[in-house]
Protein backbone atom coordinates (compact mmCIF):
# COMPACT_ATOMS: atom_id res chain seq x y z
CA UNK A 1 0.00 0.00 0.00
CA UNK A 2 1.13 3.55 -0.77
CA UNK A 3 0.94 6.15 2.02
CA UNK A 4 -1.90 8.63 1.60
CA UNK A 5 0.16 11.42 3.14
CA UNK A 6 3.71 11.19 1.76
CA UNK A 7 3.47 8.66 -1.07
CA UNK A 8 5.95 6.14 0.38
CA UNK A 9 5.44 2.43 0.92
CA UNK A 10 3.52 1.19 3.94
CA UNK A 11 3.84 -2.03 5.91
CA UNK A 12 1.16 -4.04 7.65
CA UNK A 13 0.67 -3.07 11.30
CA UNK A 14 -1.95 -5.34 12.79
CA UNK A 15 -5.70 -4.82 12.66
CA UNK A 16 -8.14 -2.23 13.89
CA UNK A 17 -10.73 -3.04 16.54
CA UNK A 18 -13.25 -3.77 13.77
CA UNK A 19 -10.90 -6.26 12.14
CA UNK A 20 -9.77 -4.08 9.22
CA UNK A 21 -6.12 -4.32 8.19
CA UNK A 22 -4.01 -1.41 9.48
CA UNK A 23 -0.85 -0.08 7.78
CA UNK A 24 2.06 2.07 8.94
CA UNK A 25 4.13 4.24 6.61
CA UNK A 26 7.85 3.38 6.63
CA UNK A 27 8.75 7.05 6.10
CA UNK A 28 6.32 9.26 8.05
CA UNK A 29 5.14 6.45 10.40
CA UNK A 30 1.48 7.48 10.08
CA UNK A 31 -1.01 4.67 10.56
CA UNK A 32 -3.88 4.30 8.11
CA UNK A 33 -6.23 1.95 6.33
CA UNK A 34 -6.53 1.10 2.66
CA UNK A 35 -10.21 2.09 2.68
CA UNK A 36 -12.40 3.94 5.16
CA UNK A 37 -16.09 3.44 5.72
CA UNK A 38 -16.57 7.01 7.00
CA UNK A 39 -15.98 9.86 4.54
CA UNK A 40 -14.58 12.16 7.25
CA UNK A 41 -11.28 10.25 6.99
CA UNK A 42 -10.79 11.16 3.32
CA UNK A 43 -7.36 12.71 2.72
CA UNK A 44 -8.71 15.50 0.50
CA UNK A 45 -11.57 16.41 2.86
CA UNK A 46 -10.01 19.68 4.05
CA UNK A 47 -9.31 20.83 0.50
CA UNK A 48 -12.90 20.10 -0.50
CA UNK A 49 -14.28 21.99 2.49
CA UNK A 50 -12.17 25.04 1.61
CA UNK A 51 -13.21 24.90 -2.04
CA UNK A 52 -16.93 24.53 -1.34
CA UNK A 53 -16.84 27.24 1.32
CA UNK A 54 -15.32 29.71 -1.13
CA UNK A 55 -17.93 28.80 -3.73
CA UNK A 56 -20.74 29.99 -1.49
CA UNK A 57 -22.15 26.68 -0.24
CA UNK A 58 -23.77 26.61 3.18
CA UNK A 59 -22.95 24.21 5.99
CA UNK A 60 -25.75 21.77 5.23
CA UNK A 61 -25.02 21.85 1.50
CA UNK A 62 -21.36 20.92 2.08
CA UNK A 63 -22.46 18.24 4.53
CA UNK A 64 -24.73 16.64 1.92
CA UNK A 65 -22.11 16.77 -0.87
CA UNK A 66 -19.28 15.31 1.22
CA UNK A 67 -21.59 12.83 3.02
CA UNK A 68 -20.45 13.80 6.49
CA UNK A 69 -22.46 14.98 9.48
CA UNK A 70 -23.01 18.68 10.19
CA UNK A 71 -21.32 18.45 13.59
CA UNK A 72 -18.23 16.85 12.02
CA UNK A 73 -18.12 19.55 9.36
CA UNK A 74 -18.33 22.36 11.93
CA UNK A 75 -15.50 20.86 13.97
CA UNK A 76 -13.38 20.42 10.86
CA UNK A 77 -13.96 24.06 9.78
CA UNK A 78 -12.74 25.30 13.16
CA UNK A 79 -9.73 22.96 12.90
CA UNK A 80 -8.85 24.20 9.40
CA UNK A 81 -9.15 27.85 10.42
CA UNK A 82 -6.91 27.29 13.44
CA UNK A 83 -4.14 25.96 11.19
CA UNK A 84 -4.27 28.94 8.79
CA UNK A 85 -1.66 31.61 9.50
CA UNK A 86 -2.10 35.28 8.80
CA UNK A 87 -0.20 36.58 5.76
CA UNK A 88 2.97 38.63 6.07
CA UNK A 89 2.05 42.27 5.54
CA UNK A 90 4.43 44.23 3.28
CA UNK A 91 5.66 47.60 4.48
CA UNK A 92 4.76 50.93 2.92
CA UNK A 93 1.73 49.87 0.88
CA UNK A 94 -1.59 51.61 0.31
CA UNK A 95 -4.61 50.08 2.05
CA UNK A 96 -8.37 50.50 2.09
CA UNK A 97 -10.48 49.81 5.19
CA UNK A 98 -14.21 49.21 5.35
CA UNK A 99 -16.87 47.31 7.31
CA UNK A 100 -19.51 44.73 6.36
CA UNK A 101 -22.64 44.40 8.47
CA UNK A 102 -23.94 40.98 9.39
CA UNK A 103 -25.66 39.34 12.36
CA UNK A 104 -25.32 36.35 14.65
CA UNK A 105 -28.40 34.18 15.31
CA UNK A 106 -30.88 37.08 15.12
CA UNK A 107 -31.05 40.16 12.88
CA UNK A 108 -31.63 42.30 15.93
CA UNK A 109 -28.06 41.41 16.97
CA UNK A 110 -26.02 43.18 14.26
CA UNK A 111 -22.29 42.63 14.06
CA UNK A 112 -19.61 44.25 11.93
CA UNK A 113 -16.70 42.76 10.00
CA UNK A 114 -13.96 45.36 9.73
CA UNK A 115 -11.07 44.52 7.40
CA UNK A 116 -8.23 46.03 5.41
CA UNK A 117 -7.44 45.40 1.73
CA UNK A 118 -4.06 45.88 0.07
CA UNK A 119 -4.83 48.07 -2.95
CA UNK A 120 -2.00 46.60 -5.03
CA UNK A 121 -2.39 42.86 -4.40
CA UNK A 122 -6.14 42.93 -3.52
CA UNK A 123 -5.35 40.68 -0.54
CA UNK A 124 -7.05 41.02 2.83
CA UNK A 125 -4.32 41.69 5.37
CA UNK A 126 -6.33 42.00 8.59
CA UNK A 127 -9.88 41.67 9.86
CA UNK A 128 -11.81 41.79 13.12
CA UNK A 129 -15.39 41.08 14.16
CA UNK A 130 -17.43 42.98 16.71
CA UNK A 131 -19.55 46.07 17.25
CA UNK A 132 -18.81 49.17 15.20
CA UNK A 133 -16.60 50.72 17.85
CA UNK A 134 -13.02 51.90 18.21
CA UNK A 135 -12.13 48.67 19.99
CA UNK A 136 -13.09 46.58 16.96
CA UNK A 137 -11.66 48.94 14.34
CA UNK A 138 -8.38 49.51 16.19
CA UNK A 139 -7.31 45.87 15.68
CA UNK A 140 -7.26 46.53 11.93
CA UNK A 141 -5.82 50.05 12.02
CA UNK A 142 -3.06 49.06 14.47
CA UNK A 143 -1.99 46.32 12.05
CA UNK A 144 -1.67 48.89 9.27
CA UNK A 145 0.22 51.26 11.54
CA UNK A 146 2.74 48.53 12.31
CA UNK A 147 3.03 47.90 8.56
CA UNK A 148 3.98 51.56 8.08
CA UNK A 149 1.15 52.12 5.60
CA UNK A 150 1.80 54.85 3.05
CA UNK A 151 -1.87 55.80 2.82
CA UNK A 152 -5.05 54.40 4.37
CA UNK A 153 -8.32 55.10 2.57
CA UNK A 154 -11.61 54.86 4.49
CA UNK A 155 -15.12 56.23 4.34
CA UNK A 156 -16.09 59.23 6.47
CA UNK A 157 -16.86 57.26 9.62
CA UNK A 158 -15.79 59.44 12.57
CA UNK A 159 -14.09 56.61 14.43
CA UNK A 160 -11.22 56.56 11.94
CA UNK A 161 -10.20 60.13 12.76
CA UNK A 162 -8.91 59.09 16.18
CA UNK A 163 -7.49 55.76 15.05
CA UNK A 164 -5.47 56.73 11.96
CA UNK A 165 -2.78 59.36 11.77
CA UNK A 166 -4.03 62.29 9.72
CA UNK A 167 -0.90 62.32 7.55
CA UNK A 168 -1.75 58.92 6.07
CA UNK A 169 -5.53 59.00 6.37
CA UNK A 170 -7.48 59.67 3.18
CA UNK A 171 -11.27 60.00 2.69
CA UNK A 172 -11.30 61.12 -0.94
CA UNK A 173 -14.19 60.38 -3.27
CA UNK A 174 -13.83 56.94 -4.91
CA UNK A 175 -10.98 56.21 -2.50
CA UNK A 176 -12.53 52.93 -1.35
CA UNK A 177 -13.64 51.60 -4.75
CA UNK A 178 -11.60 48.40 -4.52
CA UNK A 179 -12.78 47.34 -1.07
CA UNK A 180 -16.39 48.25 -1.84
CA UNK A 181 -16.24 45.95 -4.85
CA UNK A 182 -14.61 43.31 -2.66
CA UNK A 183 -17.55 43.60 -0.27
CA UNK A 184 -19.87 42.55 -3.09
CA UNK A 185 -17.61 39.61 -3.94
CA UNK A 186 -17.59 38.44 -0.32
CA UNK A 187 -21.38 38.64 -0.09
CA UNK A 188 -21.66 36.67 -3.34
CA UNK A 189 -19.27 33.88 -2.33
CA UNK A 190 -20.23 33.46 1.34
CA UNK A 191 -23.80 32.32 1.71
CA UNK A 192 -24.16 33.55 5.28
CA UNK A 193 -23.29 37.10 4.19
CA UNK A 194 -25.59 37.25 1.17
CA UNK A 195 -28.36 39.81 1.28
CA UNK A 196 -31.89 38.51 1.93
CA UNK A 197 -30.65 35.04 2.84
CA UNK A 198 -32.03 32.62 5.40
CA UNK A 199 -28.48 31.48 6.24
CA UNK A 200 -26.85 32.96 9.31
CA UNK A 201 -23.96 32.43 11.71
CA UNK A 202 -24.71 30.76 15.01
CA UNK A 203 -21.57 32.06 16.69
CA UNK A 204 -18.85 34.67 16.20
CA UNK A 205 -16.23 31.89 16.31
CA UNK A 206 -17.76 30.12 13.31
CA UNK A 207 -18.14 33.38 11.37
CA UNK A 208 -14.49 34.20 12.04
CA UNK A 209 -13.41 30.72 10.95
CA UNK A 210 -15.32 30.98 7.67
CA UNK A 211 -13.81 34.40 6.95
CA UNK A 212 -10.31 33.15 7.72
CA UNK A 213 -10.76 30.26 5.30
CA UNK A 214 -12.16 32.56 2.63
CA UNK A 215 -9.51 35.28 3.00
CA UNK A 216 -6.39 33.17 3.59
CA UNK A 217 -7.28 29.51 3.05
Amino acid sequence: MICRFCGHECKKDGHQANGVQRYECKYCHKKQQAEYAYNAYAVDLNENIIRYTKEGLGIRSISRILHISVSTLLKRILFIAKKITRPIIPLGHIYEVDEIQSFVRQKKNPIWIAYALDRESKQVVSYNIGPRTNTTLSVVTDTLRNAQAKYIYTDRLRNYRSLIDRYVHRTTYYGTNHIERHNLTVRTHLKRLSRKTICFSRSVAMLSAILKIYFWG
